[in-house]
């Protein structure tokens, strides 16, 4: 039987990646790529597979070896990438996640308003990976969700 990961998704330039090595407690220099990538307790999938309906097919294939999923916004810029109830493709918990929070503070409405819209319940985790915030927050959340 594999082993179950977190799998990260959201829009280019979201975080995801900054993101992904804060769980997989790797501090060395960010790798960007265009592959999928599986890492200690994630799945780093590529941006591309969120920004084209037709590749939906292959992440949620992907989702099968997945125990949650981290549905990313940025709160620095909005565009409305994800389908209406995309979450609900999914058989695991997804959790929305508003990165760069330190942003445009006047855009989490309209996050909030994007993650409940793809089929998201509250909490929202409001992250900035740089500079700590939230993240502690987000991996005691994960760890107790993956207990029960």
């Amino acid at each position: 039987m594999r082993r179950k990961r977190i799998m990260v998704v959201g829009p280019r330039g979201c975080g995801k990646t900054s993101l992904v090595n804060a769980l997989n407690d790797y501090d060395g220099p960010l790798r960007r790529t265009q592959d999928t990538i599986y890492g200690k307790h994630t799945i780093d999938v590529p941006s591309a597979y969120i920004e084209n309906t037709d590749m939906y097919k292959h992440m949620i294939a992907l989702g099968q070896d997945a125990w949650c999923v981290l549905a990313l916004v940025d709160q620095s810029r909005c565009p409305e990438i994800y389908s209406h109830g995309f979450a609900k493709a999914f058989r695991c918990p997804v959790i929305g996640v508003i990165s760069k929070c330190d942003l445009s503070p006047e855009n989490q409405p309209v996050c909030k308003r994007q993650l409940r819209g793809i089929g998201i319940e509250e909490p929202y985790f409001s992250i900035c990976v740089p500079k700590g915030v939230g993240t502690k927050e987000l991996k005691r959340y994960l760890l107790e969700l993956k207990e029960r």
